[in-house]
């Protein structure tokens, strides 16, 4: 009976402290709800399956990392954007004027507000590249490119909304 009951109280003690923290280091405040908006691709090249790649890898990192429930709209912690750019780009010169590495990059302009504490609001670019083999085809290495830089978007979004890094 005496150790379930220091485990109980322990239990309390850790749930108290948590306040809006997560596990990963988020920190959600008092916010109980997490709207993230389709992001919209308007950039000059558009890979068709980016905009909704990008919008669900989004929400499955900040579901994944804090307590957060998703909500179509009107979360207390809402992300909106476009992606402004998706481009590919020779990038090292190689032997005999040939080139050796091509770019793949993407930005996405992200809208966050927390409509708990206007003072964590912000509108911000981020961008990610890989770079690849020239000789590589790009339909042939795009699909792994595009998973690797979306993710570590998602990543760069959340430690900027939620760790403020």
């Amino acid at each position: 009976m005496r150790a379930w009951c220091a485990a109980a109280c322990a239990a309390s003690v850790l749930w108290a402290c948590s306040g809006g923290y997560s596990f990963t280091g988020g920190d959600v405040g008092a916010a109980k709800t997490l709207s993230i908006q389709r992001f919209d691709n308007n950039a000059p090249l558009v890979n068709p399956k980016l905009s909704q790649q990008f919008t669900e890898t989004l929400q499955q990192v900040m579901v994944r990392q804090t307590p957060l429930s998703l909500v179509r709209n009107d979360g207390d912690l809402d992300f909106s954007g476009t992606i402004t750019s998706y481009e590919v780009r020779s990038e090292a010169p190689g032997a005999n004027d040939q080139v050796a590495q091509s770019r793949l990059s993407v930005t996405v302009r992200v809208t966050y507000v927390n409509h708990l504490d206007d003072s964590k609001n912000f509108e911000q670019s981020f961008s990610v590249y890989r770079n690849f083999p020239a000789t590589s085809d790009l339909t042939s290495v795009e699909d792994a490119l595009v998973d690797e830089i979306v993710q570590e978007l998602a990543e760069k979004i959340f430690n900027r909304s939620l760790v403020n890094w």
